[in-house]
């Protein structure tokens, strides 16, 4: 019988399926060096975010056959050093996509209405209301950048509250746009058009700092920015100056290059709203990609 290490908590329905197929054993918050030791024991490792899979884990899972990845993107593992190895990668990509494009739509609210701003100041005994001048969501362009299963699902919910979208993503067929009533540009049309930048491309290395000065001075000063995708793909130093200059009205990431940001100065703006990385948290969105 398989053994399998799950070594990021997973829904009891996703744990149940896989006892069936092998004996699982649950141990979390391991650091590299434990993952190190108990590794060899293994043939198959499930993760979600949090376990980086690095290339000394994979070198020494002397009898690993499979890492799967509970969620989307897979820039936590190692996929090279696996594919030396002849491991298989998989991932659930599926699973938590109406999870990550609500969490998409809940910071474009925020930064459309300054909502935790709001919040936070009147528990401080505050009333300022003309501190919170918003901007409404009607009629406004989303410029969806990465036309995925993430993408096309937010595409899908700004439609819903009568918001003009369109899309950078050079791998999407014009077909696959038009499903979704959304019109394909250029990146740098998109970043000239849209009142709402929303960021769903994987972290791989092209498109690393795909958001960086050049690309944030052709935004409007108006415009707001949002990633829940991956840190890395927006230019964080960057955004800082945008957003402390006025270049840019605001920002909101559920993601960062380092996590947890710890001191990040992003965090110290008042224009600039962050979740920890919660846009696939919903119950719903752990037991499907349990399940996956």
């Amino acid at each position: 019988m398989a053994k399998i290490l799950v070594a990021d908590p997973l829904a009891e329905d996703g744990l149940e399926r896989l006892r069936r197929a092998g004996e699982v054993t649950v141990v979390s918050k391991l650091d590299e060096s434990e993952l190190i030791r108990r590794i060899p024991d293994f043939d198959a490792l499930v993760v979600r975010s949090e376990t980086r899979v690095t290339a000394p884990i994979i070198e020494a899972g002397s009898k690993l056959r499979v890492v799967g990845r509970a969620g989307v993107g897979v820039d936590n593992i190692d996929v090279p050093a696996a594919t030396r190895r002849g491991i298989l990668v998989v991932n659930a990509p599926r699973g938590n996509i109406v999870a990550a494009a609500e969490h998409t739509m809940a910071l474009l609210f925020s930064l459309a209405r300054w909502v935790p701003q709001a919040d936070a100041s009147v528990k401080r005994g505050e009333w300022t209301r003309a501190s919170f001048l918003g901007t409404e969501i009607r009629g406004k362009t989303l410029g969806v950048i990465g036309l995925g299963n993430v993408g096309s699902e937010v595409a899908k919910r700004a439609h819903g509250v009568e918001m003009d979208v369109v899309a950078y993503d050079p791998v999407v067929s014009v077909e696959r746009a038009e499903l979704f009533n959304v019109a394909l540009v250029s990146l740098h049309d998109l970043l000239e058009q849209a009142d709402f930048i929303t960021v769903h491309v994987p972290l791989v290395d092209s498109n690393r700092n795909l958001i960086g000065a050049s690309e944030l001075a052709r935004m409007k000063p108006t415009a707001r920015l949002i990633n829940t995708a991956r840190g890395g793909i927006v230019d964080e130093a960057a955004l800082l100056e945008a957003l402390r200059s006025g270049r840019l009205a605001g920002a909101a990431a559920d993601v960062f290059e380092t996590e947890p940001p710890g001191e990040n100065p992003l965090l110290a703006l008042p224009n600039f709203i962050a979740t920890p990385h919660i846009a696939a948290s919903t119950v719903e969105a752990q037991v499907s990609v349990a399940f996956d």
